[in-house]
Order: structure tokens, then sequence, then C-alpha cells
């Protein structure tokens, strides 16, 4: 059932923005940096480590399925209302940033894969 997969949705979206204001803030930009990113991420570890352990039954599983599947375009609507262009004029920690999550996006990619 679709219904069952929206909390587990709002709370990765919601605790994701909230990272990516922190980080933001702590490199000095006025922007949310990553905070989708973080959202799709958490989202994935949760629904996966719920099915594994047994946490979510069939009905919600199917409604964290569909909402893992219409995430990306809902992902996509989302980030176009950010603000890059402030985020550039940020600076070069802003760059920076940016650069350093790719790499610490691909280095944990074989970490997260074993969990």
């Amino acid at each position: 059932m679709v219904v069952y997969g929206v909390a587990l949705l709002a709370f990765c979206y919601l605790v994701g923005i909230f990272l990516g204001d922190v980080l933001g803030v702590l490199l000095g930009v006025k922007a949310n940096v990553g905070g989708v990113g973080f959202a799709m991420l958490l989202l994935i570890i949760l629904s996966n480590m719920g099915i594994d352990k047994g946490w979510l039954d069939k009905k919600s599983q199917e409604g964290i399925s569909f909402w893992s599947a219409m995430y990306i375009p809902i992902v996509v609507a989302m980030s176009s209302i950010q603000d890059v262009v402030a985020a550039l004029s940020g600076g070069t920690i802003a760059i920076l940033g940016g650069i350093l999550g790719v790499i610490l996006g691909f280095v944990l990619i074989p970490v997260l894969s074993k969990l």
C-alpha cells in the first residue's frame, strides 16, 4: 500500500534537509548543501535495513518500493528550487564542499554496499 512509505519518506526528507542546512552553516554557505542527497541515502539505508531485519511487512515494503521509484523525480523537483548561483557565489568553500561531498560519496559506496 502506497501510504505506508510516506512516513519514512517524510522522515528521511526532513532529516536530510536538516543535515544539509547544518552542513551549509558549517561551510559558511547560505544554502542547503546536499540535503536532498542525504535524504536519498537515508531512505535507501533505512528501507534496506527495515526489510533485512523484518521490521517492515509486505504492504510497507510495497509502499516504500513505490516511493523509492518516485523519489528520483521528486528529488529533481526539489533540487531545482535550491539556489545554485548563491552557493557558487559563496566562494571556494562552497565549491570545495561540493567536491568533497562527491569524493566522500564515491569512497562510501563500498562501505554502504556491505551494509
